[in-house]
């Protein structure tokens, strides 16, 4: 019994891993994905920012034009800043929630085993009490 026990908790804790690494995987993924669509943004963003600066340098002296430049690279990093630690906090929230929601889910599986163990051990106690009384 309590090798079978030993084997159910190894089960439930590999079970328990697998999943660990399953949402561990989509969350990579979507973190890909959202990064992916951050740096089309950007480059949809550079490329018609690029196209104003094209314009405004036949016109604009060129100091002007140097500090327009600056300007944007802060409020590119600014916003990558932003989006990062926006992508971080919603990670970390995910995360503790999937923690949580897999601790709570590991400890009903084990109040069930040993509920389990209980009633077996139970049944056993009980089969060895009407054996010896047979006896």
């Amino acid at each position: 019994h309590e090798r079978e026990h030993g084997r159910e908790i190894s089960e439930l804790a590999a079970k328990h891993e697998e999943e660990m690494e399953k949402l561990r995987a989509e969350l990579q993924k979507e973190q890909r994905h959202q990064l992916d669509e951050l740096r089309q943004q950007m480059a949809a963003t550079h490329k018609a920012e690029h196209e104003q600066a094209q314009l405004q340098s036949q016109t604009l002296h060129s100091l002007e034009l140097e500090a327009l430049r600056l300007t944007l690279n802060n409020m590119h990093t600014s916003q990558l800043e932003l989006t990062q630690s926006n992508l971080r906090k919603e990670k970390e929230t995910a995360l503790v929630e999937l923690r949580e929601m897999l601790n709570d889910k590991r400890a009903q599986e084990v109040a069930i085993l040993q509920s389990r163990h209980q009633l077996e051990w139970e049944k056993v106690k009980e089969q060895c009490l009407k054996e010896k009384e047979e006896l």
